[in-house]
């Protein structure tokens, strides 16, 4: 398997000096009707889509298995999910990024999980302040429909995962836009503003819809890849369009 982009498939003799992509996610709730791994599934995704056309470019790219617990304590409501809090959250992606740099080239965290961008934005300022060529980026649409585990969410893993989508489960949570949101989620979580633990409308998702947005993630996040420019707190920034 020494061909593979994944570095769990590969022997210590076939690991390269390049760009190592690690996938970050969540265990955490999506709903009533998607599977607690959502937002890693989705950054693995994207992790795979760019070793691939990093690979075409006959460059070696390798992708690390996800991280699958990030800070999800917003969530902390539901069953299933398992958080492991910002501090330790950053202290693993520093010690992620310290390890990986003795044979990896460059470091790149794909991250899934809005909640991860604190321990992000400290860990890896840190580890370039150790002269380490380490940077991450989102999974994120330059617009979107709603925030959590509506319908765009919904739509990518019709696309990506459609067997672990029940669809028939699928109902509106709370619907206001983010920003009018915000205040209740800070003080009392997703819990206490939408009891399905969906922020938005699933309903009406579709295949379709999420591939194409999973096709503008991708090229999204290459843009930004390509361009490699680094902004101070560690996320490579939006390049030309893809």
């Amino acid at each position: 398997m020494a061909d593979s982009p994944h570095l769990a498939s590969r022997t210590w003799r076939d690991v390269p000096r390049s760009l190592l992509l690690v996938p970050l996610g969540s265990t955490e709730q999506h709903g009533p009707h998607l599977p607690v791994s959502t937002d890693t599934f989705i950054a693995a995704a994207v992790a795979d889509d760019l070793a691939e056309r990093w690979r075409a470019d006959h460059r070696d790219a390798i992708v690390a298995p996800p991280l699958v617990f990030g800070a999800s304590g917003e969530h902390q409501g539901f069953a299933g999910t398992i958080s492991l809090g910002t501090a330790a959250l950053a202290f693993a992606l520093l010690e992620i990024g310290r390890s990986a740099s003795e044979w990896a080239e460059r470091i790149v965290f794909v991250n899934g999980h809005g909640g991860n961008l604190e321990a992000l934005r400290d860990a890896v300022p840190t580890l370039r302040s150790e002269r380490r060529d380490a940077a991450w980026l989102p999974c994120a649409l330059e617009h979107g429909t709603d925030a959590h585990a509506g319908f765009d969410e919904t739509s990518l893993m019709l696309h990506l995962w459609p067997a672990h989508v029940r669809l028939d489960l699928a109902e509106p949570g709370a619907t206001a836009p983010i920003a009018e949101l915000l205040p209740r989620l800070r003080a009392e979580g997703v819990k206490g503003v939408a009891p399905n633990g969906v922020l938005g409308d699933p309903t009406g998702a579709s295949a379709d819809h999420g591939a194409r947005l999973f096709a503008e993630l991708c090229d999204t996040a290459w843009a930004r890849l390509s361009a490699g420019t680094v902004a101070d707190n560690g996320c490579l920034a939006p390049g030309p369009p893809a």
